[in-house]
């Protein structure tokens, strides 16, 4: 468990804005509260429960008026953190949020630690630890797909579905475990080939969401797509057209760019960074040496790349070194400048593509440029088909796959004819796996790394 103190923490973006909300949780929480705050009109006796109350917030002892604000008190067990919660609602400029937190401290409370309101919902049950770990997607969410996935694991789905695997194999491991322990009355087994099979079945239903990860990731933390080429073909003037808008200064000098300029995207819901690179080619320009080593860095990071050549030219050796660097990188090949006559001759180039798509594109004009959208997003996705439930998490997935490995030993020792005691210890391991996915077992470390990537007041 944890001290049972008193926390508080300023639980809205630093900056100024119009309400800034400081979050007391704890048992002295309502005493600190009204020792601060005093109702309009001179009201006193108890502050209902989860109602806003408007007043004023005072220093103790000398009185001196802080901020007009309103009040709520969220009694235990129904708040966030499943302990007494107040939160103070005053104006949102930094120093007025600073002094009622100053204030709140002052009276008993102590400064609250990265993601430690959080926690205490998961140790009081009021979340359970996947539960409280989609509370920071949900916060961290960059488009509307994304923010549906994180309140959709918030709201239980995930745990749901572990949960329900977790008590197929408590029955298997139960009916495993009374043989162990009553020899005597000659429990039989369900027969072994029956018993792989419904092993096998979960194995497969576990291995599926698994494959779910990479697809999660995608939405949640979005993909890195580089824009690669030689000089002049265009990568600029396409990053624009495809941001809608002049980011990147463009002109008919080769190698304007030469740093590399990062700007997102969304792509029906997938978050996407693209990367326009310097453009690609040996030279003896110190600057430009060092622009074109960051283009291969971006390049060998990214998730996918798109490869422009100018289609009003002719296929040079740049280009061709270029395709030659990206066989076996996951990309489209964007053939720039549809609105110039064509002069790259496509079907020699199709031997340098090694089975990537082509697009014809003026991102002079615009042309093309939907299409390059909708293929880049089936590109990073895969296939556009969601699942029931997907994971983001890449603690889940480690924990997911340590499940599926022992239900593959399972399945080994059943088709072995080993004991009965070996089945049981496989398939205790596979469920404490899936607990760990929702918390029923961890430890302080897990927890730790988990919850410090929070922000201070959540």
């Amino acid at each position: 468990m944890y001290k049972e103190d008193t926390i508080a923490a300023v639980a809205t973006p630093a900056g100024e804005g119009g309400v800034g909300i400081v979050r007391v949780s704890g048992p002295e929480a309502e005493r600190i509260a009204t020792g601060i705050f005093a109702r309009s009109g001179g009201r006193n006796g108890k502050l209902r429960s989860h109602t806003l109350h408007y007043g004023a917030i005072r220093a103790p002892g000398s009185g001196e008026l802080i901020d007009e604000a309103l009040l709520v008190v969220m009694r235990k067990p129904r708040s966030y953190t499943g302990e007494d919660v107040v939160e103070v609602h005053c104006h949102g400029g930094p120093f007025v949020v600073r002094r009622v937190l100053e204030l709140v401290l002052s009276c008993g409370a102590r400064h609250a630690e990265p993601g430690e309101f959080t926690k205490r919902a998961f140790l009081n049950g009021r979340l359970d630890l996947a539960q409280a770990e989609a509370v920071l997607d949900l916060i961290r969410a960059r488009t509307d797909k994304g923010m549906r996935l994180a309140l959709d694991q918030a709201q239980g789905g995930l745990s749901k579905w572990v949960g329900a695997l977790r008590e197929e194999l408590l029955d298997i491991l139960a009916q495993i475990e009374a043989a162990i322990d009553f020899p005597e009355e000659e429990i039989e087994l369900l027969a072994r080939e029956q018993l792989a099979r419904k092993i096998g079945s979960l194995r497969e239903k576990i291995a599926g969401l698994v494959m779910s990860y990479e697809w999660g990731r995608l939405f949640r933390d979005g993909a890195r797509v580089c824009i690669a080429g030689r000089p002049n073909v265009g990568k600029s003037s396409l990053l624009n057209a495809l941001l809608g808008e002049e980011r990147v200064i463009v002109t008919p000098v080769p190698g304007t760019t030469r740093d590399v300029i990062e700007e997102s995207i969304n792509l029906g819901g997938l978050p996407v960074v693209l990367w326009d690179t310097a453009g690609i080619r040996e030279s003896s320009d110190q600057v430009e040496k060092i622009g074109v080593d960051f283009s291969l860095s971006r390049l060998k990071a990214a998730e996918a790349v798109l490869v422009v050549l100018d289609g009003s030219s002719s296929l040079t050796s740049d280009d061709r070194v270029i395709l030659e660097m990206v066989r076996r990188k996951k990309g489209l090949v964007i053939v720039n400048k549809s609105d110039l006559p064509r002069r790259l001759d496509l079907e020699k180039a199709r031997a340098l593509l090694d089975g990537k798509a082509a697009l014809s594109v003026s991102a002079k004009l615009g042309e093309g440029l939907d299409r390059l959208k909708h293929d880049l997003r089936e590109l990073l996705l895969g296939i556009d088909t969601e699942q029931a439930v997907v994971i983001t998490n890449l603690r889940h997935k480690a924990a997911l796959e340590c499940a599926e490995k022992s239900l593959v030993e399972v399945v080994a020792a059943l088709s072995r004819g080993l004991p009965a005691e070996m089945v049981a210890v496989d398939l205790q391991e596979a469920k404490e796996a899936l607990e760990e996915v929702i918390g029923v077992v961890t430890n302080d470390n897990i927890l730790e790394r988990i919850f410090n990537e929070f922000c201070i007041g959540k």
